[in-house]
């Protein structure tokens, strides 16, 4: 239990926390949304079309194969029934006495659910769309995924996501390596740190605690003060009951 009364004394003693967030944290129940890189994951299966997931999920795909890119994406990354789950939550409640920000690689929206008020969506927000044209904006329950989802003026309307072969919002990239530099403790939360640029961003933390939960290995694993190899909830609850017990 040493290494969670260690993380505990970590966030108790900082004042600015990041936490940088993948899909890991979106997996544990009552979310349960599936991960993209593990050995099950989205990216690591195959598909109708023969292509990589990558392709299938880029900008050339979603403008030459609208109909098929929405058919793979709304079956595969939109969870409009998903829930949050205690990480979420936790990280949210934080806010009640900490300068928290979540940096997140997750289109899920579940941070915002749990309640977080500052948080940086490095790839959009699936819950988010809006017409090509005229750029009305619709929200996910508004979409009819059964066709092409079109706007009332004719054109075609796309999630506010980030599709490989595009670039990330550059005022966003600029608040979350802002943020990252400044804080106290960074915290990485179910995320493989192999994507790039979004990953990059932790080589500019120069706080004083670095902590990695994820179960897998990861590049930065011998950077870091803390290494989890466990899910994530657990970790929470195991930091809930040694406040319990102290």
């Amino acid at each position: 239990m040493k290494k969670y009364e260690t993380l505990k004394k970590m966030i108790a003693d900082s004042k600015k926390i990041v936490v940088f967030t993948g899909a890991g944290i979106s997996c544990p129940p009552p979310s349960n949304i599936k991960d993209f890189r593990s050995s099950d994951g989205l990216y690591n299966k195959g598909n109708k079309y023969n292509i990589s997931t990558e392709d299938i999920l880029s900008i050339d795909f979603f403008l030459s194969n609208t109909k098929d890119f929405y058919d793979f994406y709304s079956k595969n990354l939109v969870f409009p029934n998903a829930v949050f789950n205690d990480a979420h939550k936790y990280f949210a409640e934080l806010e009640g006495n900490k300068d928290v920000t979540i940096i997140t690689q997750n289109i899920d929206n579940l941070h915002t659910q749990a309640g977080s008020k500052k948080v940086l969506e490095l790839h959009g927000n699936a819950f988010r769309n809006y017409c090509m044209n005229c750029k009305a904006e619709y929200s996910l329950q508004e979409l009819n995924f059964e066709d092409v989802p079109t706007c009332s003026c004719g054109s075609v309307i796309r999630p506010d996501i980030v599709l490989y072969g595009e670039s990330l919002n550059g005022n966003i990239l600029y608040e979350a390596k802002n943020s990252i530099m400044n804080a106290d403790l960074l915290i990485v939360v179910g995320t493989s740190l192999i994507v790039n640029p979004a990953a990059s961003l932790v080589r500019n933390f120069k706080g004083n605690h670095f902590v990695i939960i994820n179960k897998s290995k990861t590049p930065y694993d011998k950077q870091a003060d803390l290494v989890f190899n466990e899910d994530i909830v657990q970790v929470i609850n195991n930091i809930k009951d040694n406040k319990k017990n102290r």
